[in-house]
């Protein structure tokens, strides 16, 4: 899939979005968007996911009533054995490990996406390098 493509799929979805909460997630769209330019976008479970470097990195779960959720992770593919520590040192404190390989971030409403805007940036940066090395 070209950039274009996932970039008009996302652009549908999020047209057609019907959530309590959807100001809030193109609000994280936009922050995570802002960490690196090469960052593509592409539907995966149903929500917009982010690609860097061909793979996908972090993609919303949409489901739940109240919330949405961030999910961290590696890709589809096994690339090996899972890490033995968590992949970065979250000094943020804003992930909730569910794997070494997998944390999730929750988000109760658009104050709170804003309040954690500056942890979001540090560990999306901090993530995207880990997992793509």
């Amino acid at each position: 899939m070209n950039r274009d493509q996932g970039e008009d799929a996302v652009a549908a979805y999020m047209s057609d979005l019907q959530h309590p909460m959807k100001e809030a997630i193109e609000e994280v769209r936009a922050i995570i968007l802002s960490v690196d330019a090469s960052i593509t976008e592409r539907i995966k479970w149903n929500a917009p996911s982010f690609c860097y470097c061909g793979e996908d990195r972090i993609t919303f779960q949409l489901h739940g009533s109240g919330f949405f959720r961030l999910v961290f992770h590696c890709g589809a593919k096994v690339k090996g054995a899972a890490p033995k520590e968590p992949l970065i040192a979250d000094s943020a404190g804003l992930l909730q490990w569910a794997a070494n390989d997998r944390a999730i971030v929750k988000f109760t409403s658009t104050e709170d996406v804003r309040a954690k805007r500056d942890k979001l940036l540090e560990v999306v940066a901090k993530w995207l390098k880990a997992a793509s090395t």
